[in-house]
């Protein structure tokens, strides 16, 4: 353990970057509350989306690489605000004349339009913490609702009342003047209505915790700050939960960074530490315009997990979370490929190579035995060329390449061939352009299937790899990328693809022969 621990200590890994930075909150001292506290916040507005599982895993990644430098206990709490005001009715909900009858109703006093849950709110939750369990996420859940309501948030809550300056005048530099006159922190419950109310303060009674306001009608109320009377602001609330939990690291997208002064500086006026936090990058869509829920044109995690297996997703969240990224279904073969490339080396690397590849941080420093002995991106192109409808339609020429595998002992490789079928009947098939040769690529690619056919050297991909290589630089291609580029444009109608000896070993090459017959006859463009 003690190797794991000194490498880990000097492994330029995020996770443990973000980890020792931690670490060194309590170098003097360990925490009065026995333990460090990792938070991440989930608005329940609508269904949990892909922002969600990359906090929460970023997040566990922290977590499982401070847990190898410290002995000090961890906790990863997800906390739904959920007792937000409705501000908007979600287009892709049932009942939207009925959701608009409870505009600005906290989201656990609107009635569920599912009709399976107590509210609305209650309905999202159980789909976050399904959604998590899902996953098999450690975490514990708290309720905005319960957390105002059962008095966790009174002590911080009066508080607030208590130094209501000092918070607004941290809230007010940050607002146009406008916007100034009638903002508040504190954002009062309608005792009738039952309505999040956006108005300004009359008084705030800093002794008796209590806050006088007029509502809509001109009526004035006094309502005590506790007991779930009143709600917070977001921008307050997120520093003043700092403050109530003890939160020693949470971190949020790009866009919330310039708010970070704030958090941190309403969490210091509350008498809390400011915790460590980390801003990561958006995600782009294919033109490169940041994903948006509204818009919906980013990839969704269902649709991420429709083609690939949910380590592959773990693999893209964990690379560069500072670099902003894009995120369209053409990412996720190279992201299959990549993570079971990293899997396959991790057991041949030193603890210091261990703790900095990302398999480590993907399975908490216990990675499974990659059993991919077929690339996926090889799958897809296989998948092209046989015409399965499933998984079973690939075991065969599986089988044929590597005697060994089976769906039995290779599961990954199955849910892998299955995955492959899928993705390319949907995103591949639809845009796939074949093409004739040109003179000199014909008179290559007839070399070559001459060569195929009098081979006898078995399914050697690398032999079957040098000789497409050979028979290109002999017919003068230069870069040699052009020769494979005609071959994968006239065979496979694209103009990528995996190494093409490979393929020819794992299709067989009888019937690459054949399928250059046909590419050379023309019969693949109609």
């Amino acid at each position: 353990m003690s190797g794991l621990r000194d490498a880990a200590m000097k492994s330029k890994a995020w996770p443990f970057e973000e980890a020792r930075a931690i670490l060194k909150r309590y170098e003097k001292k360990d925490p009065e509350k026995g333990h460090v506290l990792f938070e991440t916040g989930y608005g329940p507005s609508g269904l949990p989306h892909i922002g969600t599982f990359g906090e929460v895993a970023r997040t566990t990644m922290i977590r499982r690489a401070f847990e190898v430098i410290s002995d000090i206990p961890t906790r990863l709490i997800c906390f739904s605000d959920d007792l937000d005001g409705m501000r908007k009715v979600p287009e892709n909900v049932p009942q939207q004349e009925m959701l608009r009858g409870h505009m600005q109703k906290p989201l656990t006093s609107v009635p569920d339009p599912y009709g399976e849950y107590e509210s609305f709110g209650h309905h999202n939750n159980a789909m976050l913490r399904r959604f998590l369990d899902t996953f098999g996420f450690e975490y514990e859940f708290i309720s905005a609702t319960d957390f105002y309501g059962s008095g966790r948030f009174d002590e911080v809550l009066r508080r607030a009342a208590e130094r209501y300056d000092a918070i607004m005048g941290i809230m007010l530099a940050s607002l146009r003047e406008e916007r100034q006159q009638t903002y508040s922190c504190f954002l009062p419950i309608h005792p009738e209505t039952g309505r999040v109310l956006y108005v300004p303060m009359k008084n705030v009674d800093a002794v008796r915790g209590e806050i006088t306001f007029d509502d809509e009608d001109g009526r004035e109320w006094t309502l005590p700050v506790t007991g779930g009377n009143v709600k917070l602001q977001w921008k307050p609330d997120f520093g003043a939960r700092w403050a109530a939990l003890g939160v020693d690291f949470e971190m949020y997208g790009k866009d919330h960074s310039t708010n970070t002064p704030i958090y941190d500086g309403i969490c210091e006026v509350l008498g809390g530490k400011k915790p460590n936090h980390m801003t990561y990058e958006l995600f782009l869509d294919d033109q490169g315009q940041k994903i948006s829920k509204s818009k919906g044109n980013g990839l969704t995690i269902d649709e991420w997990l429709t083609y690939a297996a949910t380590e592959s997703l773990s693999y893209f969240m964990y690379q560069k979370p500072k670099t902003a990224k894009r995120m369209h279904f053409d990412v996720i073969p190279r992201a299959v490929d990549e993570y079971h490339q990293q899997l396959k080396a991790y057991p041949t690397q030193d603890v210091d190579g261990q703790v900095n590849n990302p398999v480590w941080h993907i399975h908490g420093g216990n990675p499974p035995e990659s059993r991919m002995v077929v690339p996926f991106s090889m799958l897809l192109n296989l998948a092209s060329v046989a015409g399965a409808k499933d998984a079973k339609g690939l075991w065969g020429y599986i089988r044929a390449y590597a005697p060994e595998a089976s769906p039995e002992t290779h599961p990954d490789l199955d849910a892998a061939a299955g995955f492959a079928v899928r993705y390319f009947a949907d995103k591949i098939a639809p845009s796939r352009v074949f093409r004739l040769p040109d003179d000199r690529e014909r008179a290559a690619m007839a070399d070559l299937r001459a060569r195929l056919a009098a081979w006898e050297g078995g399914q050697d991909a690398d032999a079957l790899q040098s000789m497409v290589f050979a028979v290109g630089k002999e017919h003068g291609f230069e870069p040699l990328r052009d020769w494979f580029k005609a071959l994968y444009e006239v065979l496979l109608g694209a103009s990528e693809g995996p190494r093409f000896g490979g393929f020819v070993a794992l299709y067989g090459v009888a019937e690459t022969v054949a399928l250059m017959d046909r590419g050379l006859a023309g019969e693949l463009v109609s």
